[in-house]
């Protein structure tokens, strides 16, 4: 454990995981300093703390020793250079939930797909007898974690957290896939997300990698284990009998037709899953068993309402280009499918989408900031601001075998709290109104 006695720390932003920092340093009996951009807060903090809303405060980050940034916060790369160059100390959550902790660590990132697969690891590591504490980016602060007793943990990690964590040394690391997102925060975009997402291999023991980034990777980590999973590898995909089939190490392990979740993209996620919990003995039994049971996530690819043969179906954890596409694929329509998109695109390139946008069978709905953005690409296009709007453009205009599918692209930071919020309102409209 390290010691933060009579250091001056300042934390910037006050979400869930600046919250959970500032109870860290409290039953530290440290008071840190906080800064958030806002100029209120919605949630509370004790009156005695130092607190400033609505701007940086440089001041407080020039006369600090330590800085905890929030993931999601962005700060001036020009600023964070001059900080660093007068050595003082900028981490994420996670360096100091890392230098707390001394049980095995599962680090899972990636583009898409990441919540899956912790989700499913940790509910078989738990479903094995084990005390397993899951956190990070799914949703759950990783310093909460540290009020109970765990023997493994499953952390979830954004680019975000791991450009200002260093001390990771996970058991089992693993890149579930990388395609553009975030590329607003990124000057030099895919390269240099990529270059961040591969810190995680940094010392791992057991390094879980897709095959096609095999050449690239074995440059992180030379000295460690590798297990590969893909269209080859180790872990991969087969098709014939028209079926997909899990494979490991040339063994046929399960039907695709047996899980629940479809998609080549989740077929991928358990080849991860299956790797993660072989590495740790787990039992094949109890692995398949959580497999073939597991729904899939809420907001993720879920029918939330079907009527008259139409199906409507809430994916708006998709936040990005590449997730978007994986539920593209996924879907066999025999009529039309009501494709809506929109948000904030994180200045994404929308191009790959294409194949999709201006074919026959796709009718394009675009709402939020970055709609104009989108429709320059669609030959028709029905624009509105908001959602609620476009789905009562779209209930009376459905027909039989039908797919309505919000698939945003997007973040949805523009006009929501989170991907959760845009989700819910999706679900109670069509619910309400068809």
């Amino acid at each position: 454990m390290t010691n933060y006695k009579n250091k001056n720390i300042v934390i910037i932003g006050l979400g869930i995981t600046g919250l959970s920092c500032v109870k860290f340093f409290l039953k530290r009996g440290v008071i840190p300093k906080v800064i958030d951009t806002r100029r209120y807060l919605y949630q509370s903090i004790p009156s005695y703390i130092p607190c400033h809303l609505g701007s940086i405060n440089k001041l407080w980050l020039f006369s600090a020793e330590l800085i905890i940034i929030s993931p999601g916060l962005k700060l001036k790369y020009s600023l964070l250079l001059k900080l660093i160059s007068l050595n003082i100390e900028i981490i994420s959550d996670i360096e100091l939930f890392i230098r707390e902790v001394n049980k095995p660590i599962i680090a899972i990132t990636g583009s898409n797909g990441k919540s899956t697969v912790a989700t499913l690891v940790g509910k078989i590591i738990k479903a094995n007898g084990l005390l397993v504490g899951i956190g990070g980016n799914i949703g759950v602060p990783v310093l909460s974690l540290l009020d109970q007793y765990y023997q493994i943990y499953v952390i979830e990690l954004s680019s975000f957290q791991l450009e200002f964590t260093y001390s990771l040394r996970a058991m089992i690391a693993v890149i579930t896939n990388i395609s553009e997102d975030h590329m607003d925060r990124y000057p030099l975009r895919l390269i240099e997300y990529s270059s961040i997402k591969y810190k995680i291999y940094y010392n791992a023991k057991y390094c879980i990698i897709n095959t096609k980034y095999y050449d690239k990777l074995l440059n992180y980590n030379k000295h460690h284990h590798y297990i590969t999973f893909g269209k080859l590898g180790n872990y991969q995909i087969s098709y014939y009998n028209n079926s997909y089939w899990i494979v490991v190490n040339n063994n046929i392990i399960l039907s695709c037709n047996k899980l629940r979740i479809t998609g080549i993209h989740n077929y991928y996620n358990i080849l991860i899953v299956l790797a993660i919990t072989d590495i740790l003995c787990i039992p094949r039994n109890i692995s398949i068993n959580i497999l073939c049971s597991f729904n899939g996530l809420k907001h993720r690819f879920q029918l939330v309402h079907e009527r008259n043969n139409v199906k409507w179906i809430n994916d708006s954890k998709s936040t990005n280009v590449g997730s978007t596409i994986a539920a593209l694929k996924s879907i066999i329509v025999k009529n039309k499918l009501h494709l809506i998109l929109g948000g904030d695109s994180k200045s994404a390139n929308f191009s790959p989408l294409l194949p999709w946008l201006n074919n026959n069978k796709t009718i394009v709905y675009c709402f939020g900031k970055d709609k104009y953005k989108i429709a320059s690409l669609c030959n028709k296009v029905i624009l509105a601001n908001t959602l609620d709007q476009l789905i009562h453009i779209i209930v009376p205009n459905v027909k039989r075998n039908d797919i309505v599918l919000l698939s945003p692209a997007c973040a949805s930071t523009d006009q929501f709290s989170s991907f959760v919020e845009r989700g819910v309102l999706f679900t109670n409209l069509v619910r309400t109104l068809y």
